[in-house]
């Protein structure tokens, strides 16, 4: 999975090399959890961070699982996709579970790309 957040964010290493991540950018990948209805280390494997950290950062900024469960708010759908440029041709290939190519070859076809993937992922969660 890319990005939680639709801004870029330069995170800081140490000199061991571990990523410093901010307390603000920690708060909100546990509050994007509690809404996912994954397991811990499927989100945390999905979000590019080592499941041992995440915990941590569960019981330091989770709000518990008695109030998860009482959520009134849908869980949000996550699709992951992988999306590779095409050598010199200018289309965008988005390889989709299951073996599945969407090619997109102009601009104009992004927005229909978008909601072909936002049906797929809600058919998927029959």
């Amino acid at each position: 999975m890319t990005s939680m957040s639709k801004e870029a964010l330069i995170l800081k290493s140490d000199g061991a090399g571990r990523v410093q991540t901010p307390v603000a950018r920690q708060i909100e990948l546990v509050r994007v959890f509690e809404r996912s209805g994954l397991s811990g280390p499927r989100f945390a494997a999905m979000a590019g961070i080592k499941y041992q950290t995440f915990a941590t950062w569960r019981r330091k900024h989770g709000s518990g699982a008695v109030s998860r469960a009482r959520s009134k708010e849908p869980p949000p759908r996550l699709v992951e996709a992988v999306v590779a440029a095409g050598a010199g041709s200018g289309a965008v290939a988005i390889d989709l579970p299951g073996g599945a190519r969407l090619c997109v070859q102009h601009a104009g076809q992004v927005a229909l790309a978008a909601l072909f993937i936002k049906q797929l992922a809600s058919a998927s969660s029959c």
